[in-house]
């Protein structure tokens, strides 16, 4: 098991010098040393632009995920907040003896 861990080492620490140690003869080896991003791309590019919920504020469909969340959390808060309010009887005055300062 030790040897081959330290076969494979060697192996890759041969071909990333010489892979680096000189420059590239073609393109294909060029273009095999430029990092790629993979799947790793910008949000949806298939379907409808999304636009900001001031923009079209009667169809959620088309917002931006990010103005759909802020919008969701700000109306769940709203929500329990009213409720809360309602169940405690919200605030209530404090009917007690004022005492005035004399001059």
């Amino acid at each position: 098991m030790a040897s081959s861990i330290a076969s494979m080492a060697a192996r890759r620490a041969a071909i990333l010098t010489t892979r680096f140690a000189s420059p590239p003869s073609s393109a294909s080896q060029a273009a095999s040393l430029v990092h790629r991003r993979g799947l790793a791309s910008a949000a949806d590019h298939h379907g409808p632009a999304k636009v900001d919920f001031w923009k079209d504020p009667m169809n959620p469909s088309k917002w931006k995920e990010e103005h759909l969340v802020i919008i969701c959390w700000t109306g769940w808060g709203l929500l329990f907040t009213t409720a809360y309010k309602f169940a405690t009887g919200g605030k209530k005055k404090e009917e007690g003896n004022v005492v005035e300062a004399s001059k």
